[in-house]
């Protein structure tokens, strides 16, 4: 994309596996340099640690910022004493924080995470856009609970049609969920708007079957374009590819 034509926003999902790669190595400039790749505005990451011993205690948002030269909010969606663990978004543009919360429901046993949601809006060339950004749980009551804050009078239930409102993350939903559905009664899955909600599969890398990473968005901003990015380097740095989108504004907003 053309980043001088103010006519366009670029915004990409990206979960990065805590920068552990395939070949089980760790590396945020590997995950900036896919980022940097993607030519896009605004990413939302999941899956990041802050001050961790097994991450060498970096701050794995801001390395990767401060590589690409961005803004970013990072928001730790599990705390154990002093180190954190969550989701981040990065933008090219000044962000404002509006909400940054941790998400309602009780992980399986399985996956004892607890899962969060930050809501941030970007000053681009769009006018402002408010990206919200997520990482839903395992478990299929746990989403459930999940997707109902997030369209709640707090969230998604305040906003009205004609507000720029981009919302991503890996949802650990399939299109035609429960919790999916929930979602796409309140915005469009810019998917179905490209495509069919069936394509554009980000997960597991080596061999990408699975749909649950998601961008969806209000009838403000009009998605001119989908694609999941899958060059060799992507496949090697996380689990999942970044799922990217091109929106203009609508002409009746």
């Amino acid at each position: 994309m053309n980043h001088e034509n103010a006519q366009r926003l670029r915004v990409a999902t990206y979960n990065v596996h805590g920068c552990v790669g395939m070949d089980g190595k760790r590396s945020e400039s590997r995950i900036a340099e896919v980022i940097a790749s993607l030519s896009v505005d605004i990413v939302g990451l999941q899956e990041l640690d802050h001050n961790r011993a097994r991450s060498a205690a970096i701050d794995q948002a801001g390395t990767i910022a401060k590589q690409l030269g961005w803004h970013h909010f990072f928001h730790p969606a599990m705390r154990r004493t002093e180190e954190l663990y969550g989701d981040a978004i990065l933008s090219r543009y000044p962000i404002t924080v509006r909400h940054a919360v941790e998400l309602p429901g009780f992980a399986p046993w399985y996956c004892r995470e607890t899962r969060g949601v930050t809501w941030a809006e970007a000053a681009t060339p769009l006018g402002p856009v408010h990206i919200i950004n997520t990482h839903f749980g395992l478990g299929r009551r746990e989403r459930l609970l999940q997707a109902r804050l997030l369209t709640s009078p707090e969230w998604l239930g305040a906003v009205t049609p004609d507000t720029a409102v981009i919302v991503l993350g890996d949802f650990n939903s399939l299109p035609w969920s429960p919790a999916y559905r929930m979602i796409e009664s309140q915005l469009r899955d810019v998917r179905r708007v490209i495509a069919s909600a069936w394509s554009f599969r980000t997960f597991p890398t080596l061999f990408p079957v699975l749909a649950v990473d998601h961008i969806f968005a209000t009838p403000a901003l009009t998605p001119t374009s989908m694609s999941v990015y899958r060059s060799g380097h992507a496949r090697i740095a996380s689990d999942h590819f970044p799922l990217v989108a091109d929106f203009a504004r609508s002409s009746r907003s």
